[in-house]
């Protein structure tokens, strides 16, 4: 999966500063009131990107690296490159996205691009490998990948989700 401890010790962090921008994606939009704007239909969206990315950390943190892990991920990528653009056609005509919000977007659309490289150089050059092969990381960094995760996305996404829901509620 890594190659050195500074390969560790790099992607994390990277990782760190992706989700602490999405952290801050939520703050910006809780201040832009998105619940009295584009709502529900933006906020989904919202889960929507959050779900196909931990989709895909779930699957590099199951399998070896490999080929078609690299497909299945690739594809999920451009799914959420797909999402993320449906997501700013929602908000656009109806929330004002301020340029700061501009810009953390710009970190959280390359992020995953940046990943799906890392993985591509992770693959083993040696020969190739056809099929899936299960193989998990340590639980070590099945732990530093999902709670930083939940805490810093999901949970302020599925807050900022029930704010749309209590917003719209008869």
């Amino acid at each position: 999966m890594f190659n050195s401890a500074m390969d560790v010790t790099i992607w994390l962090g990277l990782y760190l500063l992706w989700l602490t921008a999405g952290a801050i994606d939520f703050r910006l939009h809780r201040a832009s009131s998105i619940e009295t704007t584009s709502g529900l239909k933006e906020s989904a969206l919202h889960l929507v990107q959050i779900a196909i990315l931990g989709a895909a950390t779930l699957l590099w943190l199951s399998f070896r690296a490999s080929q078609p892990l690299f497909l299945i991920l690739l594809a999920l990528v451009c799914l959420h490159a797909i999402t993320g653009y449906w997501d700013t056609r929602v908000a656009y005509p109806t929330r004002a996205i301020r340029p700061l919000e501009q810009h953390v977007h710009s970190i959280l659309d390359l992020a995953p691009w940046i990943a799906i490289g890392v993985v591509y150089w992770s693959m083993p050059d040696t020969h190739v490998v056809t099929a899936l092969a299960f193989d998990l990381a340590p639980i070590a960094l099945w732990l530093f990948d999902i709670v930083p995760a939940l805490l810093l996305t999901v949970l302020p996404a599925l807050t900022e989700f029930r704010r749309c829901i209590v917003y719209h509620a008869p």
